[in-house]
């Protein structure tokens, strides 16, 4: 009976943050399941490998502009409809690419519902944002993070087995219905969490004064005033930087023509970091809560830059693996513990511009990281791309480390 109890009162704590990962469960379960499958459809039309490419960097184009004009919706529609919206956009833009009779269809819709993902994707952290607290965010942001990684991980096999069964198009029509059912779920159990945390600030002694929202770029100058929001920014577009550029675009070529690997081999690699992406994000979260921001941040940045370049000097297989298993360990604290820190920056009332713009940073390294990355590979080769991700990485790494200011200071010992 207390069990129960027990569970009835998390759900009543937690219920916004349970029902967010329902919403994003679905939503990235369809991303997963196209993931194997869009290469593979634009090349159905005949085009060039450098058109395929385009077909992914135009959906990470969508999600950069759509960034901040979604939080400056959040503010004004509210956190759910925008979700709401952003799944009906996801849903329109991936049944469209399954019924896209040419290339030029097929790229149009893919930046609708790449600009449906952003919506869904910032309005889902600009909630969470409200609704955590400075002692418990690194926890909601793992959490949830975790639930992302899961389900991206695993969509690939029943989108693989769609694909094989009832051809290309089918992981398409199927990711569209999951977002809308998502929108269902965001529409009938999501909560309006706009200004919950303005209305705890103000609750507390000292705090909330009930003035008016500043205009747009007074905010961005309040925003942009904080050291730690930048630099936190510039940690998170060479997280993705590093993730699309490095990991999901040199590095398989790089182990296939080096080091001979077979497609089996390097799916094995990148299984385990999932793997240990998921298993880590959790951990980290809750470190981060007890320790503080920049003690799991900085650590972890360090642990990429060394595994970058034990992937661009790799002689073998076992040391490619052991290489992608640190940038695992690594890569699991890259979404949660940086969202978090940028919550932990923004000024009062401002969730939503934060949370945006802290987004929009770090899908830029997701459209310039494989572009900017494939140019050096064809000039001087994939070893000094790697060479050059760690670089970055330790560039940010030292700015972050000494120059922006600790959110979160460790949690006393009881006496």
């Amino acid at each position: 009976m207390k069990g129960r109890e027990r569970a009835r009162e998390l759900y009543r704590e937690y219920r916004i943050l349970v029902w967010l990962c329902a919403v994003i469960f679905l939503t990235q379960l369809g991303f997963g399941g196209i993931v194997p499958v869009v290469p593979l459809y634009a090349r159905e039309f005949g085009v060039s490998q450098a058109a395929i490419g385009l077909t992914i960097a135009v959906y990470g184009l969508a999600r950069f502009l759509v960034s901040v004009p979604t939080g400056w919706l959040a503010d004004r529609l509210g956190r759910r409809w925008t979700l709401v919206l952003g799944e009906a956009a996801t849903g329109v833009g991936n049944l469209l690419c399954g019924l896209s009779g040419t290339y030029e269809q097929f790229l149009v819709f893919r930046f609708v519902a790449g600009a449906g993902s952003a919506m869904v994707l910032v309005s889902g952290q600009i909630a969470l944002a409200d609704v955590a607290t400075p002692g418990n965010r690194g926890r909601v942001m793992g959490i949830y993070q975790g639930v992302f990684l899961f389900a991206v991980g695993f969509g690939p096999l029943p989108g693989g087995l769609l694909a094989e069964r009832l051809g290309l198009s089918a992981p398409f029509l199927a990711f569209a219905l999951l977002g809308a059912l998502a929108g269902v779920v965001a529409f009938t159990r999501v909560p309006e969490t706009r200004g919950l945390r303005e209305k705890k600030e103000k609750a507390e002694p000292g705090k909330g004064d009930g003035a008016r929202p500043l205009p747009l770029l007074r905010q961005l100058r309040a925003l942009f005033s904080r050291v730690g929001f930048i630099l936190i920014s510039l940690v998170s577009f060479a997280q993705f930087f590093s993730r699309t550029g490095a990991i999901f675009t040199v590095v398989p070529v790089l182990g296939a023509v080096k080091l001979g690997l077979k497609p089996d081999q390097l799916g094995t690699g990148f299984t385990l970091v999932s793997l240990l992406n998921l298993g880590m994000v959790y951990l980290t979260g809750v470190l981060a809560d007890r320790f503080g921001r920049k003690t799991v941040i900085v650590p972890s940045n360090l642990l990429t830059v060394v595994s970058m370049v034990g992937l661009a000097l790799a002689p073998d297989y076992g040391w490619f693996v052991a290489s992608l298993a640190l940038w695992g360990i690594a890569g699991g604290v890259a979404g949660a513990v940086p969202a978090a820190y940028a919550a932990d920056m923004a000024p009062p009332g401002m969730n939503a511009l934060t949370m945006s713009t802290f987004r929009m940073v770090s899908e830029l390294g997701y459209v310039v990281g494989p572009l900017l990355l494939g140019w050096i590979s064809d000039l001087f080769g994939g070893e000094t791309s790697l060479f050059a991700t760690a670089g970055i990485f330790a560039a940010t790494s030292a700015l972050f480390a000494f120059l922006a200011p600790e959110t979160r200071r460790p949690a006393p010992r009881p006496s």
